[in-house]
């Protein structure tokens, strides 16, 4: 198997065995994927899709690919991608299971990031190979995903035996392995969300608090100022950390309270959550002075029972 997916080879033409590929949840992701993999030389050929959305999605990114049913996708190829939500996964893989669909020797990649491959546990039974391949990655579900896919780490968890193969095809997709134990997969992915789904949210809420004060295009006032803020939090952590909140001004915290609650009160309880663990993490690494913790604590004590 290892032979099949190894990565050194100059031109995809030139490399041997070449892997068939089937998708099943023709999602934002799956597609992305298969089509990484067919610039690496493996070849897509069956898809499956239920929704219109999907259905589109497959037609632009996988072209001449043929829309299937589950099983009769795992009939057609020795990789399977199962790119279907979190909570959907155990269903379908205990269901294609209990169906014979799963063939011996047989790849099953899952992209779930919660899920390691005990989830697969029912295909593995069966015969199958297990990898869980998850992208760190927000996708579009267009064209543009693929070239996104260039440098993005994956969360891999498989087998010891599998490890070399599973890192391969995630070399192949223009992605760089980062392993993960099965046991810390959820913890993994809390982080994820914690970092990227949290992050949509602030970011919305601020554009919508700005044009409520009247600035015109929040978007290019916050561009430079998040992108900086990004770049000196992924350098320098908790030492990046500025404003009113790690300075101790608990005087500006308190007006701000004030105005969000006369303005938007349905950010009062993120910004009070977000401004005390700030302060949290500020006191703990010495940014913010022990004397002037008290007063802002207060501040935010007072806020949350107001």
């Amino acid at each position: 198997m290892n032979a099949h997916l190894s990565p050194e080879h100059a031109s995809p033409k030139d490399r041997p065995a070449r892997l068939t590929v089937g998708v099943v949840g023709a999602g934002r992701v799956g597609p992305a994927l298969a089509a990484s993999l067919q610039l690496a030389g493996h070849r897509p050929v069956a898809v499956s899709g239920v929704s219109d959305a999907s259905l589109r999605r497959a037609a632009a990114m996988l072209p001449d690919v043929p829309v299937m049913a589950p099983a009769d996708v795992l009939a057609h190829a020795e990789l399977v991608l199962l790119t279907v939500p979190d909570d959907a996964l155990p269903g379908l893989v205990a269901g294609l299971a209990e169906t014979g669909a799963v063939r011996p020797g047989q790849l099953l990649v899952h992209t779930s990031g919660r899920h390691g491959t005990a989830v697969l546990d029912p295909a593995t039974r069966a015969g199958a190979l297990p990898l869980a391949l998850h992208p760190a990655m927000t996708f579009t579900g267009t064209p543009v995903d693929v070239q996104r896919l260039a440098g993005c780490s994956f969360g891999v968890t498989a087998p010891e035996a599998l490890r070399l193969a599973a890192e391969a095809l995630v070399i192949e997709m223009g992605g760089e392995p980062e392993w993960i134990e099965e046991s810390a997969r959820p913890l993994y992915h809390a982080a994820l969300a914690i970092g990227a789904n949290h992050l949509v949210t602030l970011v919305a809420q601020s554009m919508e608090l700005l044009r409520t004060a009247g600035v015109g295009h929040p978007a290019r006032m916050l561009g430079p100022l998040l992108g900086a803020a990004l770049d000196n939090a992924l350098r320098s952590g908790d030492a990046a950390l500025t404003g009113p909140v790690a300075r101790g001004d608990a005087g500006t915290v308190a007006a701000h309270i004030a105005e969000l609650r006369a303005h938007a009160p349905q950010a009062v309880a993120g910004y009070l959550a977000m401004a005390r663990t700030t302060a949290d993490r500020a006191l703990a690494h010495g940014l913010l002075k022990p004397e002037l913790a008290e007063d802002l604590l207060g501040v935010l004590a007072d806020g949350g029972n107001q």
